[in-house]
């Protein structure tokens, strides 16, 4: 069994509802500030089920390396992130991704912590990295606890934001629409996040200091960079050492329907792998595979959209490779039968598209991985803001 696990309640909930997040717990008592320490979680957007399958073949593997004395750090695990969006459904359609009270993405709309972290330590830190890291956590957790929500949604993002702030790896597992499995992570993080990309598969990689709107994995990592730059321009012979001491990602596990338990556990291993790589458990691991796919910047994302709206026909599958210009769909238009052609404005891998075969004009139908920026950094990257 973990060595804890406690149910963490929300607040501002309606009369009448009580709302918790389950938090399994996993380390050795006397685990230290020096102790590496990893949180995953699933279903932030909680329609995004592969996550919620993955995170239980998680655990069994887990329990199992804390009964034979194998687990070396801190390691949370939330099973499931969203229990207000596993409670939405509408006429048997699941809504997890948008708050029903507000609109809100659940996964949008994390504080960023550098202006209030930065007040705290402004004059403390030194020359010694390894103590400014812990010194900044430290504001970070005082900073989280201070924060004074009004909504069940804050109240959710505080809990998730306090379990995750001061981990050394952040996994936060979700989903597309239909895809191949693939990544995002902070500029910062990379190469040091190859060895898990290359662990799963990933065969896209997508890199940004800033996509917008602050997810909960850059509110995890961008703390670090945003801290430094505040520090850099602030103090006088710049910012002291702090490196990027948190790697975040957001794992894409393919597709909504990519549910199947062998396919899970496959995930479930190989993130195992990774953390007995980084000393979070005991145990000998080979070196990481070849990777899948490579690194490329979330800028240079080809979001292609429907010119009409009408029936969606592809033109090219998941992993193919595309040209500028070449016809990746035709949206037939239902009244006329015409077929309005969609085009790829970068050369890359085809590695998402959307599930609906019927769209409407101007909504995302594929996405391609280009290497040349489209956007602007921070400019609203992800989608569905």
């Amino acid at each position: 069994m973990p060595l804890t696990t406690e149910e963490i309640a929300l607040d501002h909930g309606f009369p009448g509802t009580r709302r918790s997040v389950t938090v399994h717990r996993f380390g050795p008592a006397t685990a230290g500030a020096d102790r590496p320490k990893a949180y995953i979680q699933a279903a932030l957007h909680a329609d995004e089920i592969p996550g919620l399958l993955v995170a239980q073949h998680i655990l069994a593997r887990l329990r199992a390396a804390d009964a034979e004395g194998r687990v070396r750090g801190d390691i949370i695990l939330v099973p499931y992130a969203n229990p207000i969006g596993l409670s939405q459904a509408v006429l048997g359609t699941a809504i997890g991704r948008f708050a029903l009270s507000s609109g809100i993405n659940f996964n949008r709309d994390f504080p960023d912590l550098a202006a209030a972290v930065a007040d705290r330590v402004m004059d403390r830190l030194g020359p010694d990295a390894a103590a400014n890291v812990a010194l900044v956590r430290h504001a970070a957790r005082e900073a989280i606890a201070a924060w004074e929500t009004a909504t069940e949604a804050d109240s959710l993002r505080k809990i998730l934001l306090g379990l995750a702030i001061d981990a050394d790896v952040v996994l936060d597992l979700h989903c597309d629409s239909e895809a191949l499995l693939h990544a995002y992570t902070g500029t910062e993080s990379w190469p040091d996040a190859s060895d898990l990309m290359a662990e799963l598969g990933c065969r896209a990689v997508f890199l940004a200091l800033e996509s917008g709107g602050n997810p909960f994995d850059e509110s995890c990592s961008g703390l670090w960079w945003r801290l430094r730059n505040r520090l850099t321009t602030s103090r006088p012979g710049g910012a002291p050492p702090l490196p990027a001491a948190c790697l975040a990602a957001t794992i894409e596990l393919r597709g909504r329907r990519d549910v199947d338990d062998a396919q899970a556990a496959a995930d479930a291993d190989a993130l195992i792998r990774f953390l007995t790589r980084r000393g979070l458990l005991a145990g000998e691991v080979a070196a990481p595979p070849t990777p899948a796919g490579r690194a490329t910047p979330l800028a240079g994302v080809d979001r292609v959209r429907a010119p009409v709206a009408g029936v969606v026909l592809y033109a090219v599958a998941l992993g193919d490779t595309v040209t500028v210009g070449q016809t990746v769909a035709e949206v037939v238009d239902p009244v006329t039968g015409v077929r309005h052609p969609a085009r790829a404005r970068t050369p890359g891998i085809v590695w998402a598209r959307a599930e609906q075969r019927y769209t409407a004009a101007g909504a995302i139908i594929t996405s391609i991985a280009g290497d040349r920026p489209l956007a602007e950094e921070g400019s609203g990257l992800l989608t569905a803001r």
